[in-house]
């Protein structure tokens, strides 16, 4: 595979990840409104969605991050890692 067509599958997944990103965030709107619906029809009390709101929500904190703010890897990025792996020259001795 050539580096145009890598570079063609990253953008692809990346389009992907923040299409996938929306149906992410109705559903969390739309099942949390309902947790909070059913809250306040039973009287309130302890505010139990609370606990859902905040660990989906991380989860899809998480989703908005790798979708819109992650830079994809690059070029140098790949070749300094690759020169970590080698053995250098004192290593060998």
């Amino acid at each position: 595979m050539n580096d145009s067509e890598q570079r063609r599958k990253d953008a692809i997944a990346r389009l992907r990840s923040r299409r996938d990103f929306v149906p992410h965030l109705v559903s969390y709107v739309v099942v949390n409104g309902f947790f909070v619906l059913i809250w306040a029809l039973t009287g309130g009390g302890y505010f139990w969605p609370a606990w859902v709101l905040g660990l989906w929500g991380i989860g899809l904190v998480m989703h908005a991050y790798t979708a819109f703010l992650q830079k994809p890897i690059s070029e140098a990025e790949i070749q300094r890692e690759m020169e970590r792996d080698e053995p250098s020259a004192t290593d060998l001795t």
